[in-house]
């Protein structure tokens, strides 16, 4: 196939969009998805101070690159949450991009920091690590937010990520999840900064495509924790139903935010938000997840 912009031979076929790209085309098509996300949604502009959550992988990666590529003002964010290996590779690959590139990053190193270990946390918990691990990062996202003065906290969730999101909580009917699932969750709360995608409508395959061509370096590995996620299975599915079906996943994403989503907002638990009274950040109990997390560490290490 031609690529449908500059008609030279395409090299990157995008079945959904019945389209090939080549190269430059393709950064063209990927550029303008961000800045229309961007601009639709209100999420930020140039004037606007940004955190980038980044893992290290491809998408956030990509993120990172395209909002500095395109001057925005972004500052990169790594949690090293002490997953052995894992960690200690993906910190590597972020601070070697932020040097190269001439970009700020900040790290915080869970373990040093704050004497946390989700291994022992989530024993000591019986919680699953991986639910230990996201109530640590929505607290230090939301915390060094704050405290920098950010307008927007940025994720690299893309199509693929939002789509077996919704999937899982249409068939659970988790209506509470159902009313907050957009490319914007706006602030509730002085202390909570808003978070946004602004890759909702690309790929992973797409944001693959993107870093191989400008030749940024990724972890190539998935955390180990991933293995036997249910979301893995609901990708699995959805797979099979865009191979039949080019464009299913956007057209399920797309359908809901303009149609779906309005009907879940009286869903939405009106919690009481208060500030905890240990560390100020806001929670719905006396003393947030974060600061018992420190405080059954500390006991845990006495003990």
């Amino acid at each position: 196939m031609k690529c449908v912009r500059c008609k030279k031979k395409g090299v990157i076929h995008l079945k959904r969009h019945n389209a090939a790209f080549c190269h430059e085309c393709f950064l063209y098509y990927y550029k303008n998805q961000v800045k229309k996300n961007i601009k639709r949604h209100r999420m930020f502009d140039k004037k606007d101070k940004v955190l980038v959550v980044i893992s290290g992988g491809k998408d956030s990666m990509a993120l990172w690159h395209i909002l500095a590529s395109e001057g925005y003002n972004v500052t990169g964010m790594y949690i090293n949450l002490g997953i052995g290996q894992y960690s200690d590779k993906s910190q590597q690959v972020v601070e070697s991009f932020a040097q190269k590139n001439g970009l700020e990053l900040i790290v915080k190193d869970i373990k040093k920091e704050y004497g946390l270990d989700i291994y022992k946390l989530s024993k000591l918990l019986k919680r699953s690590t991986c639910s230990v691990c996201g109530s640590i990062k929505r607290y230090l996202f939301n915390k060094v937010a704050y405290d920098g003065g950010f307008s927007a906290v940025a994720t690299g969730h893309n199509l693929d990520d939002e789509a077996a999101t919704l999937l899982g909580n249409v068939l659970s009917w988790e209506e509470g999840y159902l009313a907050r699932q957009s490319p914007v969750l706006e602030s509730t709360h002085p202390k909570l900064v808003k978070k946004v995608k602004p890759l909702y409508t690309l790929t992973e395959r797409e944001n693959l495509f993107y870093v191989l061509i400008n030749k940024i370096e990724f972890l190539h590995d998935e955390c180990p924790h991933a293995v036997g996620a249910r979301s893995i299975l609901y990708k699995e599915v959805l797979n099979r139903l865009e191979e039949e079906s080019p464009g299913t996943k956007q057209r399920f994403i797309t359908s809901f935010l303009e149609k779906g989503r309005r009907h879940f907002q009286d869903a939405q638990e009106k919690l009481e938000l208060r500030e905890c009274s240990i560390c100020g950040q806001v929670t719905t109990t006396e003393v947030c997840s974060f600061c018992r997390f420190v405080k059954l560490s500390n006991q845990n290490t006495e003990n």
